[in-house]
């Protein structure tokens, strides 16, 4: 889908701006609910955008579950009115005592993190226990990203067994994040995917005929999507998808399965300098676009075809190009971010765009790692 991503009013805006756009934002999460096959089979991450106005077109959508990383995280989704959230981080030492406080304080929804170590599940145990509350747990289950986890087996069926002999907490499923699982072609994926569902189903198995629920799956990333969303004979399967509501140039140069996505989210940046005939210098440095990806991926500018990205610091990102000539200092450029997740938690507002003209406003609330608790 071309988009022309233009204001109308470029004198307006200060740069840099991140620009969002509501009428896309709503087009990608009716696109996902489709392709889950209903609201009900999505749990999506709201780290990607942490505003409050994307949460309330999710929970408009029907989307009742939400997957956050931090507490803040969890703090808008519950301020919004989230029915039900799962933290999916290991929480320890201080935050286990804000967890019961955010559980306590926010009665009407329903909270849940992840597990993955006897001994941090006993200790979380205890706080809920002392703070008088209940808090779901998943066990994380490492499929091969190889980040947080234990492995689907012996250790992950007695984790649950010893979640469910604890007081302050609930076993309620497994945690199945493949992160790894991000090749290129999508039969990849659908066989990385095909090996680990066989360990996780048969762990599931094993604890039912031990008369242990295990009622949620919740399971991966966007990349992964398009091979979750098509099982749907597997109960209790929820998509925990992230960035599908704002996309970003990394996933959209690379995946073209999830083709009928579209960016929603832009930075308007303008020419500073032109140190040489063929260099232009932006204002977009790497505390203005995430840094994350190499540099040659870290923007992709709209309309200019042939550049090369030469320098990033934290005020000025370089090219080169044989297109040089066209800019002039003060010219503006669009580019769209190449990881937009930490690309909008370096800033404090979103700049909200109908028809080309900037009519609102979003904070980019929990980008700060505390609200209230």
């Amino acid at each position: 889908m071309q988009v022309d991503y233009r204001l109308r009013a470029e004198d307006t805006v200060d740069s840099p701006a991140l620009l969002v756009y509501p009428d896309l934002v709503q087009r990608n999460i009716a696109c996902m609910v489709r392709w889950a096959g209903g609201p009900q089979r999505l749990c999506p991450h709201v780290k990607t955008h942490k505003t409050r106005q994307i949460v309330d077109m999710l929970l408009g959508a029907g989307v009742q579950r939400h997957k956050c990383a931090t507490l803040a995280e969890a703090e808008l989704l519950a301020l919004a009115g989230a029915p039900q959230v799962l933290i999916a981080y290991p929480l320890v030492g201080p935050k286990l005592q804000r967890l019961a406080e955010l559980i306590r304080r926010y009665p009407a929804t329903r909270f849940a993190t992840l597990v993955d170590h006897p001994g941090s599940l006993a200790a979380l145990a205890e706080v809920m226990r002392q703070g008088g509350v209940t808090v779901g747990v998943l066990v994380d289950l490492n499929v091969g990203q190889h980040r947080t986890g234990v492995a689907p087996g012996p250790a992950a069926a007695a984790l649950y067994r010893q979640a469910a002999t604890l007081p302050g907490v609930r076993p309620e499923g497994f945690h199945v994040y493949d992160g790894h699982n991000n090749a290129v072609d999508p039969q990849h994926r659908h066989a990385t995917a095909q090996q680990f569902w066989q360990q996780v189903l048969a762990l599931r198995q094993q604890l039912e005929h031990m008369g242990l629920a295990v009622p949620r799956l919740v399971v991966g990333g966007t990349p992964s999507f398009p091979v979750h969303c098509r099982w749907q004979d597997i109960p209790g399967l929820e998509c925990s998808p992230g960035t599908f509501v704002l996309y970003d140039a990394g996933y959209g140069s690379k995946y073209a399965d999830l083709a009928e996505l579209t960016p929603a989210a832009v930075l308007l940046t303008r020419v500073v300098s032109r140190p040489q005939p063929d260099r232009v210098t932006f204002d977009l440095g790497t505390k203005a676009v995430a840094a994350d990806p190499p540099m040659d991926r870290r923007v992709r500018f709209c309309h200019l075809d042939n550049y090369t990205v030469v320098a990033h610091n934290e005020e000025h990102l370089v090219i080169q190009t044989d297109q040089a000539d066209q800019f002039q200092p003060g010219d503006t450029a669009y580019a769209l971010p190449g990881h937009v997740c930490p690309t909008v938690a370096l800033y404090r507002e979103l700049l909200v765009v109908r028809n080309g003209c900037v009519v609102d406003r979003w904070e980019v609330v929990a980008r700060d790692r505390r609200l209230t608790i």
